[in-house]
């Protein structure tokens, strides 16, 4: 294996990451990291029979099994009751927004952010168009919680699983760990959108929302998904390997007389599984070609981080090649620290709060523009950007000082 010529694969492959396709070609992130793989075979820098090793299988079964667990809420109608649910209890644009807020960042928390963009985008669209309101400030509000929401637990978003599968750290210290990181963050999200938004969130400006929205459901598997998810969480707090964990409860709910699988396994964003599977290959040829541990040695990077300079490092490399790419370069980094518990929390929270910047910064994001998009609402980069990045300033901020205070 020459390193150098496996640098050279791994720097082009993220770069079309980073661009998020490769010009004058029909390309995605997917497909580029796959085609990676592929030239990494062909200049005989990796083997076919290695390709295994290199792969987390505990981080793919646990994002599978939670894409089962959310497509069977989804089935069931449970995201549709959770959002008449916030249509009930409120009437005025400020409490509106701070519902929605602590809604998504609750359910990302739970569900997988990416899962909560995908189900609520049209659902605030239908409400907030009906009723003729501006929905950009409501939209912001729906992709900023989620990627905040999602800091606090190990499966709430892709990143946080492979840092969870990585770090051996248990579901319940993570959360108590990052939990309130995430709803002081919250909290930023509805102050900034209130004050760049002073026309729509003007205290005296209320709105008139139907006090009931017929919404479909299926009580028996609505039921029955909800045990098998307080099980599972019964699961995680006892200390079960969340992988695991996950993978037995999605097993139990495939257990069925009147769900075809086929509805099940088309809720599945297969596409996100291969993205996966191929970054674990192109990073583990990085790490395998020796490059990293000699650049850790030459520099003793490890050495010189702390909560400050590690949050920096992960906030911009997340937005060069997003957030879960970020991860895994940072990966060798962080075991080589004095303090690798510490140094997981705060790439956790840096790379997940670094999301928010813009509007390319995290899957979330790209969702809720899109479905947008598809209803001639635009959701446009600076006018995102205005708000993401005051978030992303002020989220980082807080998340940094209270890793270096009670972490780090």
């Amino acid at each position: 294996m020459n390193s150098w010529i496996t640098l050279a694969i791994v720097s082009i492959t993220y770069f079309g990451i980073a661009l998020g396709y490769f010009p004058k070609l029909q390309s995605n992130r997917t497909t580029i990291t796959l085609i990676g793989v592929g030239i990494l075979l062909l200049a005989g820098q990796i083997s076919f029979k290695d390709i295994g090793n290199f792969l987390n299988l505990d981080t793919l079964i646990l994002l599978f099994s939670m894409m089962i667990i959310n497509a069977n809420l989804r089935l069931a109608g449970f995201f549709g009751l959770a959002g008449n649910a916030l249509l009930r209890i409120t009437r005025n644009p400020r409490r509106f927004l701070a519902l929605e807020i602590f809604l998504m960042g609750v359910l990302s928390a739970l569900f997988l952010n990416d899962t909560i963009c995908l189900i609520f985008t049209p659902f605030l669209l239908d409400l907030l168009l009906a009723i003729g309101r501006n929905p950009i400030p409501y939209l912001i509000a729906l992709a900023t919680s989620a990627n905040v929401g999602s800091v606090a637990t190990l499966t709430g978003n892709p990143q946080n699983m492979i840092i969870g599968i990585t770090s051996g750290i248990s579901y319940v210290d993570f959360a108590a760990s990052l939990t309130p990181i995430a709803l002081i963050c919250l909290g930023v999200v509805w102050v900034v959108l209130v004050l760049l938004y002073p026309s729509e969130f003007n205290q005296t400006n209320g709105f008139t929302i139907a006090p009931t929205v017929r919404v479909r459901y299926y009580p028996w598997l609505l039921y029955k998904t909800l045990a098998v998810i307080l099980l599972l969480l019964i699961a995680f707090l006892a200390g079960v390997p969340i992988a695991l964990a996950s993978f037995i409860a999605a097993c139990i709910l495939l257990i069925t007389r009147r769900v075809r699988p086929e509805k099940v396994f088309a809720e599945i964003d297969w596409n996100i599984l291969v993205f996966f599977a191929g970054l674990f290959i192109i990073t583990g040829a990085l790490e395998a070609s020796g490059l990293i541990n000699r650049l850790m040695q030459a520099t003793d990077l490890p050495g010189k981080m702390n909560a400050w300079n590690f949050s920096a490092v992960a906030v911009v490399l997340s937005n060069l090649v997003s957030n879960v790419p970020a991860v895994l370069l940072l990966k060798p980094v962080v075991t080589h620290l004095m303090d690798p518990r510490a140094g997981w929390l705060a790439l956790a929270a840096a790379s997940t709060l670094a999301g928010n910047l813009t509007l390319l910064g995290s899957v979330a994001n790209l969702i809720v523009a899109e479905i947008a998009g598809r209803r001639r609402v635009v959701l446009a980069f600076w006018e995102y950007t205005r708000a993401g990045a005051i978030i992303t300033l002020i989220t980082v901020l807080i998340s940094t000082i209270w890793i270096a205070i009670f972490i780090w």
